[in-house]
């Protein structure tokens, strides 16, 4: 349920694309931003999809917003290639849930898990590779 004044996202594609283009404009505030969009969508739901909340949320991490969102829009077609082939990429190696975590490149273990799940999965790969 969205519990908020703010219109929903019009998808995931835009903050995707922010993303990659915050990873390329400034890299040591990737991570921290891709934090930030994740607490805003979730935790505040604003709409991520939304060029003004995108500049907001570069604002919070310490990143020029105009410098920034003029750097995403002069590059928005090649990071939105990018952000397509990782998809279809994913879709190739048989990803089709979120989240999905790849063990040894070949064990997607899709959905949500416990971390005994994980442990299981882990335990068994270790046991194959006789370690």
């Amino acid at each position: 349920m969205w519990a908020t004044d703010h219109a929903q996202p019009s998808g995931s594609m835009p903050a995707q694309i922010a993303q990659k283009a915050m990873e390329a404009f400034a890299p040591s505030a990737a991570d921290a931003y891709h934090r930030r969009l994740m607490d805003a969508y979730f935790a505040e739901n604003r709409t991520i999809s939304d060029a003004e909340v995108l500049a907001d949320l570069a604002a919070d991490v310490g990143v020029d917003a105009g410098g920034f969102i003029r750097h995403l829009n002069e590059n928005e077609r090649v990071y939105a290639t990018a952000v397509i082939d990782e998809h279809n990429a994913a879709i190739e190696q048989g990803v089709t849930a979120v989240p999905t975590i790849v063990l040894d490149d070949v064990l997607p273990v899709q959905g949500a898990q416990d971390l005994e799940s994980y442990e299981r999965w882990i335990d068994r790969l270790l046991e194959r590779r006789g370690t």
